[in-house]
Formats: C-alpha cells, sequence, structure tokens
C-alpha cells in the first residue's frame, strides 16, 4: 500500500478536497434522522403547519445536498485515482521499458501484462474507494453511533456492544484476503502466457489442427484461476453475511427494549424511528468496511506486484557502477592502438539472478536488490525454473571501424546472445565488452544503443504507414529513409505500393512476406545511420541474388558501419573480413574465409554442403 500513499501524496491537495466533499456530504446524510426525530416528536405535535413545512423544507434541502456532495465527491475520486492509476501504470510502463534482459525473463511478459493492466486496476478501484467509501463507512459507523449515544444512551449501548465482535470478524477474515489474491494474480500471469502464445501463434495451431487441443489446455488454465478467485471471493464474502447476522439480533434488541421504554413514557416514538434509521446507517458503514478490506486485500497484493518492478535496478543504476575494474580508463590512454569493438572472454548464462556487486552504491541499494532478486527468483520458478547451462563459454574477437564480422554456427550456438550482450541487454558474466574505448556498462544505455542499427531474428511490424516503421519517431531525413530502403533492396515493393500511397501506406505484419519485412527491418536499422550495423539472421527468407545486391549496396554506401552479420549461409559470410564460428556457445573457428577452410572442420564441411547443394 506505500506504493498507493506514495502516489496519492503528490495530488494531495485534490485528494484532500475529495475527502472533504466527501465528509460533508456525510455530515449532511448523518443530519436526517436527527432532523426526523425533531419533525416527528418536537414540530408535528405541536400542530403549527408553518413550522412543519419549514422543518420539512430544511430537511428536503439537506437531503439534496448530502446526494450533490457525494455526487461530487465520487467523481472527484475517481477523476483523481484515473490521475494517481496513470501514473503508476506510466512508471510502470517506463521501468519495463529498462529492465535488464535477466529481469525481463524472471518476471516474464505475460506477468508485466497482467501488472500492468489486471493489478493497475485494482490499485485504481483503491485509490477511488480511499477517497470515497473509507471516508463515508467510518462517518457512517462512528457517526451514527455517536448521534445515537447523544440520542439516547442506554439504547446506543447495544450497537456499542456489537462492535468488537464486528470488527473483529472482519479482522479475521479480511486477512487471509492478501496471500489469497496474490495467487488469484500468479493464476492470471499463467492465463495471459496461454492466451498470447495462442493468439500469436494462431496460424501455426489451425495449420496442426490442434484448436481442440489450445482450448483444452486454455480451460485448465482458467479452471485454476476461477478456482483460485472463488477461493479468494468466498472468503471475503463471508463477513458480509456474518455481519448482518449479528446486526440484525442487535436491532432486535434495540426494536424490543426501545417499545419497552416507549410504552414506559421514558423515550419518544421519534427516537425509535431515528435509532433504526441509525442502525441502516451503522449497517452500511460496517458493510462498507468489509468491502473497504476486501478492495484493500486485492489492490495490496497488486500493489506489492508492481512495488516489486518498480523496485528493481535498471541499466542505468547499473551504469552508475561501470568501469570498476579500470578496463575503460586502461583503453582510453591507447585510444589509436584499441579496436573499436572488443568481445574479450565473455561467459554468459541465461535463466540467473542478477549480478550482485560490492560497489559502496550497490551497498546502499542491496535491501531494495535484494527483494527484487527474491521477487524474480520467484517469477522465474513459476515458469518453469532456472537454466544455468552457459550460452556462450569464453569467446573473444575484435573489430576495427569499418571491418565487417560474419558469425555462423547451428541453431542455438549463442549467435544472438553476442548481440543481446553486445547492446547490454543482458550482463556478461566473466570478461570484458568495449565499444569506442568504453566498456558497454559505462555508457548510459541510449547512448550505447544508438551506436547500433539492428535487425533481430524476430522483429516488429507495428501497425502504422510503412515511413513511420521505418522512421519510428526518429526524426529522420526522408531522403536517408529513402536511401535506406534502395539499399535493403525494398524500393521495387515501395514504389509498387497500390494507388501510389508508397510510405504513406498503413501496413500490417500480414500484409508483408517475410521477404519483404526482412528488407523494411534492414532499410530501419539503415536510416539512422548507425556507426555498427547487426544484421541477425536477416536474409533468411531472402533468394540467394537479393541477398547478395543488399550486402554490396550496405558496403559500398556505408563503409565507416562496423557491420556484424549473423547467417547460416556461408555464402552470406564468406567476404567478410573475419568470421566467427560457434558451436554450443564455444569458439571453435575464428579467420577470414580462406584460413577457417584451411583450420576449421565443421567451417568446412558446412561450406561443402551448402556449396555443393548450391552447385
Amino acid at each position: 500500500m506505500r506504493l498507493i500513499f506514495k502516489h496519492m501524496k503528490k495530488h494531495w491537495k485534490l485528494v484532500a478536497l475529495a475527502i472533504l466533499i466527501k465528509f460533508l456530504g456525510s455530515v449532511s446524510e448523518l443530519s436526517l434522522p436527527y432532523i426526523l426525530e425533531y419533525i416527528i416528536d418536537e414540530i408535528v405535535p405541536s400542530g403549527n403547519l408553518t413550522r412543519v413545512l419549514l422543518w420539512g423544507s430544511l430537511m428536503f434541502a439537506t437531503a439534496v445536498i448530502f446526494r450533490a456532495l457525494n455526487v461530487i465527491a465520487n467523481k472527484r475520486a475517481i477523476d483523481n485515482a484515473h490521475k494517481i492509476s496513470y501514473e503508476i501504470r506510466q512508471s510502470l510502463f517506463e521501468k519495463t521499458m529498462n529492465l535488464s534482459g535477466t529481469q525481463f525473463d524472471a518476471l516474464t511478459l505475460p506477468s508485466l501484462i497482467s501488472r500492468m493492466t489486471s493489478d493497475s486496476y485494482n490499485v485504481q478501484s483503491a485509490c477511488a474507494q480511499l477517497q470515497s467509501l473509507c471516508v463515508r463507512a467510518p462517518m457512517m459507523l462512528l457517526g451514527g453511533l455517536i448521534m445515537t449515544m447523544f440520542m439516547d444512551f442506554k439504547l446506543s449501548l447495544i450497537l456499542l456492544c456489537m462492535m468488537p465482535i464486528l470488527i473483529l470478524v472482519i479482522y479475521m477474515i479480511s486477512s487471509k484476503g492478501i496471500p489469497m489474491y496474490t495467487k488469484v494474480q500468479k493464476k492470471l500471469d499463467v492465463v495471459v502466457r496461454v492466451m498470447r502464445e495462442n493468439i500469436t501463434g494462431i496460424r501455426v495451431v489451425k495449420a496442426l489442427s490442434k484448436e481442440d487441443f489450445e482450448k483444452r489446455r486454455f480451460a485448465e488454465s482458467n479452471q485454476e484461476l476461477t478456482r483460485s478467485d472463488v477461493a479468494a471471493a468466498t472468503v471475503m464474502a463471508m463477513p458480509g453475511p456474518v455481519i448482518q447476522f449479528l446486526l440484525n439480533i442487535g436491532l432486535s434488541i434495540v426494536v424490543f427494549v426501545g417499545a419497552y421504554r416507549v410504552n414506559l413514557g421514558e423515550i419518544k416514538p421519534g427516537v425509535i424511528l431515528a435509532f433504526l434509521t441509525y442502525f441502516n446507517m451503522i449497517t452500511m458503514g460496517v458493510m462498507g468496511l468489509s468491502r473497504i478490506f476486501t478492495t484493500m486485500s486485492k489492490a495490496s497484493a497488486s500493489a506489492n506486484r508492481i512495488g516489486e518492478v518498480l523496485a528493481m535496478d535498471t541499466d542505468e543504476a547499473l551504469a552508475s557502477l561501470a568501469d570498476v575494474t579500470g578496463v575503460g580508463a586502461q583503453l582510453a590512454g591507447n585510444a589509436a592502438e584499441a579496436p573499436f569493438i572488443n568481445f574479450d572472454h565473455v561467459s554468459f548464462s541465461y535463466g540467473k539472478p542478477e549480478i550482485q556487486t560490492t560497489t559502496p552504491a550497490a551497498e546502499s541499494k542491496k535491501k531494495k536488490q535484494d527483494s527484487s532478486s527474491v521477487a524474480a527468483a520467484e517469477a522465474a520458478a513459476d515458469f518453469g525454473g532456472e537454466s544455468r547451462e552457459k550460452a556462450l563459454s569464453d569467446v573473444s574477437f575484435t573489430m576495427k571501424k569499418g571491418e565487417t564480422l560474419g558469425i555462423i554456427g547451428p541453431t542455438g550456438c549463442g549467435k544472438s546472445t553476442i548481440v543481446n550482450l553486445l547492446m547490454r541487454f543482458y550482463e556478461a558474466d566473466e570478461g570484458s565488452i568495449v565499444i569506442d574505448g568504453k566498456p558497454v556498462s559505462a555508457y548510459a544505455k541510449d547512448d550505447l544503443r544508438r551506436k547500433f542499427g539492428t535487425v533481430f531474428q524476430n522483429d516488429m511490424i507495428f501497425q502504422n504507414t510503412l515511413y513511420e516503421n521505418i522512421d519510428f519517431e526518429r526524426k529522420l531525413d526522408p531522403k536517408a529513409i529513402r536511401g535506406a530502403v534502395e539499399d535493403a533492396c525494398a524500393a521495387e515493393y515501395v514504389d509498387g505500393l497500390a494507388q501510389g500511397l508508397q510510405y504513406e501506406a498503413t501496413i500490417k505484419g500480414a500484409n508483408l512476406s517475410g521477404g519483404q519485412k526482412q528488407r523494411m527491418f534492414v532499410a530501419r536499422a539503415l536510416a539512422g545511420n548507425p556507426e555498427i550495423l547487426i544484421l541477425d539472421d536477416s536474409s533468411s527468407a531472402l533468394d540467394y541474388k537479393t541477398d547478395a545486391a543488399m550486402r554490396k549496396a550496405i558496403l559500398e554506401h556505408h563503409p565507416d558501419c562496423t557491420l556484424i552479420l549473423i547467417a547460416q549461409r556461408v555464402s552470406s559470410v564468406m567476404n567478410m573480413d573475419k568470421i566467427l564460428v560457434l558451436d554450443n556457445g564455444k569458439c571453435i573457428g575464428y579467420g577470414t574465409h580462406e584460413e577457417l577452410l584451411l583450420s576449421c572442420k565443421d567451417y568446412r564441411d558446412t561450406y561443402e554442403v551448402q556449396m555443393g547443394a548450391m552447385a
């Protein structure tokens, strides 16, 4: 709940105004039974019609005022809750954008989606209730008790004696809500994951005629969510009937005792009527408290899940710890001799907690990092546990500015992992990665990634115009975009768009062939004139002629660009300055094409198989 109160504090004036209006509305509501009692017991017996009309008008005006104040207060509470939930979602989204690859893997995409949607909605509901129901319910409960005590102390003792029992019932039952709703949200993560897999892979499901299987798989996860939700809702619904039963007993006692005292002439009939109305208000107050506990249990569980993400250190935080080994300073002194890229004895494993450092800055954040690591480890355990097999093991290579490097090897050998480490999506376990004289950890992430133009294996098409898909809000020169399209051999496709729309045509991923997508991705990477261009299996859907023409255009028109080309085809990398051959995360060959034909059996075998097939 600290997260909620922290954001509410930022808008304390607006929140305070909503609470004040709600307070005034509740006071007006509490005054109605008292006015009614006064009219029945004092005004009506007097037989003065003018006074009856006057007090009746006062009662009507009070009712209108309390209704109007409640409506205004509720609207302001909802508006404030939307502002607060917007800020929380925005902070969560920004934090998600800056999480390291390891943190992202541990939390998982479905969990982040449910935290962004379901959890943030629960927090929003709690923010609204804290400004409305959390004011009205205690006011109805305490205000009703005070007013009844003021009217007749002996009758009010009946209600007062029941309050500790009611509060104990609410506390005992509602205290179980937070862990139960935390479990519900975790089950929701699983449902989101299964749903996302099926929506993303719907063509595969249909092609293999596995619709029934996937329906059963979704039904199982959905049933688990439903069971958890029903169990939590059942527990949280228990206070209602129990409280209602106890209050009805109290009401019966009040009516019995009150009627007896009216018969003895100790109190007037209007008091009984007012007591019954106040009793109803007290009932609503107690039931409102029960609802508050339910909502706050959900919100507390959701706020904790959101807080786990917001408490995690990001790349920017880790950047403040950079260069602790002195590598950057050492290379800076020999900038003229240093390679542009130095990938030195690097090892890395996926599926592990973030590496903890021992610098003073890290020690000051130790508690926060510990809680984040525990949360990440728990999330990883929920979705398959950890895999400590090394993706890279003692891999090294260097590149000068403007050089080209081809990386080749079987699927899963670690080719894409090199890209992830160069761009600092993950932190290397061992070794150092230096770009332009600085360790990658010494760069601000934006400064580092601005050096790169990258085409990933599974790149993304956005439902937008072709121009915006290439420019991606970078405000690039249209001439640069046109040149990038031509270098990517995509000009013929762009110029051939229907009705001459060209760059203004709105495209979707389903509208493009695999080759068209890959050429557009290359154009996107080239348009920013990057210092380092990484093409990760970006020509797998292209024919050999188009692939060769695209590589030729890139080399001719971007001579100063350092090119890293990851491919399955020997023909795609054989003309690179250097070629890195990987197998099971290890370097088994490094050199030129001619050198590898003599020194690396795996490379030679691949070359003979592929080139023989082409012949």
